[in-house]
């Protein structure tokens, strides 16, 4: 749910954020982060690789479970947070055996509620099975491409897939690119769509606001000198030309997938 902010400062005035209501900071465990040390866009020569990257506030990564191997044993969400290093919420696993872990948190999740993996678990938002085991038109995330290799497809916020066939080894999904696929059917996936689905709606107001990400300000390419860029010179705002990059890399409509990629025999209908 977005929130408008009242416009008590100029930097408020047009900010819309998403409603933190369910969102709680607790410690995290030990066990379940690293240090995480900022680029800045750097390289290990210090030599600047990537532009309008540096400063933000300091972030631990939080471990996440992407596997879901811990099957047939019984958890409760102990608390829905924040991560700095995803746009979706992460939700904390407390299992009956003492273990926890971080998961992606679903849309609809809510604290205390039993979470469960393996074959044995039903049908429910947050349970994770194999693809063989889900009813067809079940909306699906955090999909594995390789089984055992943890969830890489529809792991961003408000995305998801939908299994709409089986055949023999292989299931037909729609996933959120509009690409149908074929997948192993003994690779996992997880029940329901992932959270903070007005994620794309959000404004930040003020440009502090992108600093505080780590974002530092962009210069656009037909402001530039032609020395300095291909969209750049010209008369007034006579300038630009067909868009690229600064290294002349189009960046409308060119095809940069590999035409002979091995697993393009696995795509039943390309993305849009």
């Amino acid at each position: 749910m977005l929130k408008k902010i009242n416009p008590t400062t100029p930097g408020q005035r047009f900010k819309v954020d998403v409603c933190h209501k369910n969102i709680v900071t607790t410690n995290i465990p030990k066990n379940l982060f690293k240090n995480k040390k900022s680029s800045g866009g750097r390289n290990n020569k210090g030599k600047m690789t990537v532009k309008c990257i540096g400063g933000g506030h300091k972030q631990k990564y939080r471990i996440i479970d992407f596997k879901r191997d811990k099957t047939n044993i019984v958890s409760f969400v102990k608390s829905i947070e924040y991560d700095p290093n995803r746009n979706c919420n992460i939700a904390l696993l407390n299992y009956s055996d003492g273990e926890k872990r971080y998961i992606i948190a679903p849309y609809g999740l809510k604290i205390d509620q039993k979470i469960q993996s393996g074959d044995k678990s039903s049908i429910d938002i947050g349970n994770a099975l194999k693809i063989s085991a889900i009813p067809l038109g079940t909306i699906i995330h955090n999909i594995e491409l390789i089984p055992g290799n943890g969830g890489v497809l529809a792991r961003s916020a408000g995305s998801f897939a939908q299994l709409t066939s089986k055949k023999d080894k292989y299931a037909t999904l729609k996933l959120p690119s509009g690409e149908i696929r074929l997948i192993l059917i003994n690779c996992m996936a997880t029940i329901g769509i992932v959270s903070n689905i007005d994620h794309s709606n959000i404004k930040l107001g003020k440009a502090g606001s992108a600093r505080w990400l780590g974002r530092r300000p962009r210069t656009r390419g037909v402001a530039m000198n032609p020395v300095d860029h291909p969209m750049g010179g010209g008369e007034g705002r006579a300038s630009g030309g067909h868009p690229r990059s600064k290294t002349g890399l189009l960046s409308k409509g060119l095809k940069t997938r590999k035409k002979n990629k091995n697993s393009s025999k696995y795509i039943v209908k390309k993305r849009k």
